[in-house]
């Protein structure tokens, strides 16, 4: 295939929609997620790595900080990503022998679908979608040019990759496995090879430094995920999301499979889809785990519609409004488009609620997808916490009171919607990157407690307390966070502040070497 010039003017027009769609879509009722809390309160504490995933993320979050750390300002990385990975999408159609419309139907491929839902959500599948793309890329142009220096930024793409979330270990592990499988294995031979291979070692070294004397949390993160998520999915349904992430496109990255598995000179690439995903299949990974690899599908089967279609205009018509048709009706599924009663009703009333697709974590069906669900009730639960700490506790209660909350979430939403200065410094929580952020050594007489439900009793540190009052919830029956409790906690005895100390110090040396 001849490799085509990129029609920047029409690229630059799609990015910009790629950008602007999920801010104009998301109705604004709706609150950031509840893992975007976390990571935004991470580039709060800066680090060369957090419990849950590199630190790439955060630092985007700290960069917000900067500008005041609105809602608006964390959601520029995802539609920054998310036109960026549009942008190196039409670059591959390019180099594939895509002209205009191919390159047209690449990016369409890309505003569409999963990718819609994705690049709206401050999470690391921003950046690891983007850097797998981006990595391909420069080993399209690697093959291609014959330049070998195009290694050693795919190389420096991969770094960045594991910067951003540690999955980028199935692309890279794909890559090897497609150069060996093909004629360009005799990369291996070369010496900017192997200076691409320990560039990129060197880059992720701090990181890997960090894990090391972390007592890698990577491998516990993976085994939390495995005991509460993983573990419930099966090969079957992981196939089957292959086909639904990205549903009004399907035909377009099936056909540039096949077009690649045809193509002996880029066939490398239909290779290291192949790879990717039997890797994230028999390694229990979630669906999405493998949109990164889509784009190069895409950007191959937009090119080969284009040319099946010279002689028959009429078919990129049919293409397109195909694709628009398709994505229309899912866009509720996608967005958080209306208010929740509408959206729950919606789902009701034309059966999605018995389809699956509303199934959350826990393997139950709700009235609205768990990512939406997230979006909710977080701002109550920050403003009736700072109402009942300003309120309705005295000046003394205050200054020994304590605000501990069960999960990250709550513990960032807090930090990010209560006004109070004293109340943010007074927060804290075992959950996550925050059990490392807590004070080796603080004092307190009452704890106002956020969390789902009344400690158990194996909870010993709250056993020591003489009364305690639940001072209100969350009463939005949408939110994922409905029920969520303050509870304040009164008069500890001596022996509550140790009890807590000692358990915390417990905790917190499973992470130190």
């Amino acid at each position: 295939m001849k490799r085509e010039q990129p029609y920047w003017p029409l690229i630059l027009i799609l990015a910009f929609l790629k950008f602007v769609l999920p801010l104009l879509l998301q109705h604004p009722v709706y609150e950031l997620q509840r893992d975007e809390y976390l990571y935004y309160q991470q580039g709060q504490h800066f680090d060369f790595g957090y419990l849950e995933n590199p630190p790439l993320l955060s630092y985007l979050g700290m960069i917000s900080s900067w500008f005041g750390g609105s809602e608006a300002w964390i959601k520029f990385w995802p539609c920054l990503f998310g036109a960026a990975t549009l942008v190196v999408t039409c670059l591959i159609t390019a180099e594939l022998g895509g002209k205009l419309f191919a390159q047209f139907l690449a990016a369409l491929s890309i505003i569409t679908g999963a990718y819609l839902r994705v690049h709206y959500l401050f999470q690391p599948n921003i950046l690891d979608i983007f850097f797998w793309s981006l990595a391909i890329y420069l080993l399209i142009r690697y093959i291609n040019s014959k330049k070998e220096n195009y290694i050693i930024w795919m190389a420096i793409s991969l770094a960045f990759g594991w910067w951003s979330k540690y999955s980028v270990l199935f692309i890279a592990v794909a890559i090897i496995a497609g150069l060996l499988l093909s004629p360009y294995r005799n990369i291996f031979l070369k010496k900017k090879a192997w200076l691409a291979a320990g560039l990129a070692l060197l880059l992720i070294m701090p990181n890997l430094l960090w894990q090391y004397s972390h007592n890698w949390p990577v491998i516990h993160h993976m085994e939390e995920l495995q005991a509460t998520q993983l573990k419930y999915i099966n090969r079957s349904d992981f196939l089957k999301e292959q086909l639904l992430l990205l549903l009004p496109v399907v035909f377009v990255w099936v056909t540039g499979l096949i077009s690649l598995l045809r193509s002996s000179q880029y066939r490398i690439i239909a290779i290291i889809y192949v790879a990717v995903v039997a890797l994230l299949m028999f390694g229990s990974g979630k669906g999405y785990y493998a949109l990164g690899a889509y784009p190069m599908l895409l950007a191959g089967g937009a090119a080969a519609i284009e040319k099946w279609s010279e002689e028959k205009k009429w078919l990129r018509y049919a293409v397109t409004f195909v694709i628009i048709g398709l994505t229309t009706p899912f866009i509720p599924l996608l967005l958080p488009v209306w208010k929740p009663e509408k959206l729950a009703s919606f789902y009701q009333q034309y059966g999605i609620n018995k389809t699956g697709l509303l199934k959350w974590e826990d393997q139950k069906e709700h009235p609205l997808p768990q990512d939406f669900a997230d979006m909710l009730g977080w701002k109550e639960l920050a403003m009736k916490t700072e109402t009942v700490f300003n309120s309705g506790l005295s000046n003394e209660i205050k200054d020994s009171t304590l605000i501990y909350c069960r999960n990250y979430g709550q513990a960032g939403a807090l930090k990010f919607y209560c006004r109070s200065a004293h109340l943010k410094e007074k927060v804290i929580s075992d959950n996550g990157s925050f059990l490392l952020w807590i004070p080796d050594s603080f004092q307190f007489r009452h704890i106002l407690f956020v969390g789902r439900r009344m400690p158990d009793k194996d909870d010993e540190v709250f056993q020591h307390f003489k009364s305690y009052t639940i001072m209100d919830s969350v009463t939005n029956p949408l939110s994922r966070q409905y029920g969520d409790k303050i509870i304040l906690f009164e008069n500890a005895d001596d022996q509550a502040n140790k009890l807590a100390l000692d358990g915390l110090k417990e905790e917190k040396q499973k992470f130190y070497r």
